[in-house]
């Protein structure tokens, strides 16, 4: 069985070339390529979408460009639109996250609509889609921007896609008993020196706890060694400059 393709990302009317640039950049940060535009309000191509997309500037060569909704989503069998509210549109709704495994489960196209800025997807673009997609948000402050809902969705379709990663870096192991042992005793020495086990018949507790806290973080040798170099040069009396 082939893999499921990656969802289309459309924009319908939007309004600035620099939403359109940040959404390509988004869309790019998770893997997502394929980008389409339904009557930008300032035509296309933006010269204000380069600069803003940061170098996702291979979505933005590849975008193509539709007169309206239809057109844009006639090759794709499962269309998702995003709103805040249903605004009376008898749609399945899902969260991204239940959308992104909807999609990964489905076989053909899917694509997934924004509306502009300024108003979101009218009710005749959200009649176009099978289920709406509702970010949970504040109901007192549901503003989001175009990048900002781009970007909830892309993350969530690429959860068990295969990006490009940092590289891992390993982790020392913990030192063994021994060395962190060197060190506790190496800074119990200096404490007693300086008084600081005081009175006598507090040393016990305040020797557990010192313990306790130079236990937990789980030292490497090299930290280990780092650290009693630290106690090391303030042991030594240094001359008064």
């Amino acid at each position: 069985m082939s893999e499921t393709s990656p969802p289309i990302i459309i924009l319908v009317r939007p309004q600035l070339g620099q939403n359109i640039g940040k959404a390509a950049r988004a869309m790019l940060n998770f893997g997502l390529t394929e980008l389409r535009l339904v009557a930008p309000r300032d035509g296309w191509p933006n010269p204000d979408a380069g600069p803003a997309a940061s170098g996702a500037d291979v979505v933005l060569e590849r975008a193509q460009l539709f007169d309206n909704v239809a057109e844009a989503t006639a090759d794709c069998a499962y269309v998702y639109a995003t709103t805040v509210r249903k605004r009376g549109v008898d749609r399945p709704v899902m969260t991204p996250e239940e959308a992104a495994r909807s999609i990964h489960a489905a076989v053909g196209r899917s694509a997934i609509l924004f509306g502009p800025e300024r108003s979101g997807l009218e009710t005749d673009d959200l009649g176009v889609a099978r289920t709406i997609i509702t970010v949970p948000i504040n109901p007192e402050f549901g503003s989001l921007n175009l990048a900002q809902a781009v970007i909830l969705c892309a993350y969530e379709g690429s959860k068990g896609v295969a990006l490009e990663s940092p590289p891992a870096t390993a982790l020392d192991p913990p030192a063994p008993q021994e060395e962190l042992d060197g060190l506790i005793g190496h800074l119990d020495h200096m404490l007693e020196g300086a008084g600081y086990f005081f009175p006598a018949g507090r040393a016990p507790t305040f020797r557990r706890a010192l313990r306790g806290v130079l236990t937990k973080p789980g030292w490497s040798s090299q930290e280990i060694r780092t650290l009693r170099g630290v106690l090391s040069s303030l042991e030594r009396p240094h001359p008064r400059s």
